[in-house]
């Protein structure tokens, strides 16, 4: 199989590694922004990942004709006709690719086909938030997507949980033979190793943070940007028990200037700006945490909080988001509340924290759950659709 990305992410290279380690995969990137580090505009500064993204797997790096753009899926930001050779040479069958969004990505759907390949599909798109775009707009996509794409050049459609499955749905695939199950997960046996060795040490990470013991510990992980909503989380904050939670806010933004004030004005105590934590230092961030929040108001998905299940931590998400009709079950693991409804997020944290039994509880389902989104469900998956052609 031939995998299409445009550039190592440290969700789905675990993926790669597991499925390299049961058939022959080549992947092809066409950039490597995130290996060699480079200016991430959402956190407004330059990033580089700490963890291994390229480890286990054979892959390429495409000359990409707009070199050093970022991968945010401007049109041009990937341009690598270099991507025809690989397709030629490579004796892949399959050719799995992630999205239509760049110059590249169209390379791929024409020539592909054109060299005897199959596409497989599997981008994140949400119905929800597909029908929040005006009528012009999908009844374009409608044309390019439901009579031409979906219809004559896509062969199975890799689909990443509910609304995704649906979204497909919407641009006229309805064929069950044409869908694979792939659910949108992280390594999920990395984060309860990191859980099991972490969660003795629950009470000195607290200490190290100076959060009082008796406080219950609210988790937002981000980029302090207006899609993200953080402010919408410190409000909810302010309306609860101040002397009774705190709240940490892992990441960094264009916000942050306007939420420190907020903190300022009102004169909140308990809140904590982390800056930006890099992969490796997160983890302690979730083990201090009694519940955590999404409360975005546009999410494809939200892998942060498939990481807050694995560390057994009820959640609130906004119906926003698309993971949340997939991963939370009301009232068992978790609530999901209207986006923007800051009287009923804060109703949901205080339910989800409302004792020491129920939190625990919820916790624990969430930890069952998210056992069915990891890694070998997606490569069983794959593999039985593959091994059936």
């Amino acid at each position: 199989m031939l995998f299409i990305l445009s550039h190592p992410i440290q969700y789905i290279s675990p993926l790669l590694k597991y499925l390299a380690s049961k058939t022959d995969i080549e992947v092809c990137y066409y950039s490597d922004v995130s290996v060699k580090g480079g200016f991430d505009k959402g956190f407004g500064k330059a990033i580089k990942w700490d963890i291994p993204l390229l480890d286990g797997y054979k892959f390429v790096f495409v000359k990409n004709w707009r070199k050093n753009q970022p991968m945010d899926t401007r049109f041009m930001n990937a341009f690598n006709p270099g991507i025809i050779r690989e397709l030629r040479k490579s004796k892949s069958k399959i050719v799995v690719i992630n999205s239509w969004a760049y110059a590249t990505d169209w390379l791929v759907l024409i020539f592909a086909p054109l060299f005897g390949k199959k596409i497989w599909l599997r981008t994140e798109n949400p119905i929800n938030k597909e029908l929040n775009k005006s009528l012009v707009t999908r009844f374009l996509k409608k044309i390019l997507l439901k009579h031409i794409l979906f219809r004559f050049v896509i062969d199975k459609f890799l689909f990443i949980g509910i609304r995704n499955k649906k979204f497909y749905e919407y641009y006229g695939v309805t064929d069950e033979s044409r869908f694979i199950f792939t659910p949108y997960c992280v390594d999920n046996d990395s984060m309860n190793n990191k859980y099991l060795y972490l969660k003795q040490r629950k009470n000195q990470i607290r200490e190290k943070l100076s959060i009082p013991a008796n406080r219950k510990v609210i988790l937002f992980t981000g980029k302090y940007i207006v899609q993200k909503q953080p402010l919408d989380l410190m409000k909810a904050f302010k309306l609860l028990p101040n002397d009774q939670y705190s709240l940490i806010m892992v990441g960094e933004g264009e916000l942050r200037s306007q939420m420190q004030q907020f903190i300022d004005t009102n004169q909140l105590t308990g809140i904590i700006l982390t800056g930006f934590v890099n992969q490796s230092e997160i983890w302690e961030y979730y083990i201090a945490a009694d519940v955590f929040v999404m409360c975005s108001n546009s999410e494809t998905w939200g892998l942060s909080v498939n990481e807050a299940m694995n560390f057994h931590l009820p959640v609130v998400v906004s119906d926003a988001s698309g993971c949340s009709a997939d991963l939370v079950q009301p009232g068992n693991n978790g609530f999901v509340f209207k986006e923007g409804n800051i009287e009923e997020l804060a109703s949901s944290i205080k339910k989800a924290t409302e004792s020491t039994e129920i939190n625990s509880a919820m916790g624990a389902c969430s930890a069952s759950i998210i056992q069915g989104y990891n890694i070998s469900i997606v490569s069983n998956n794959i593999l039985k659709t593959l091994l059936g052609k």
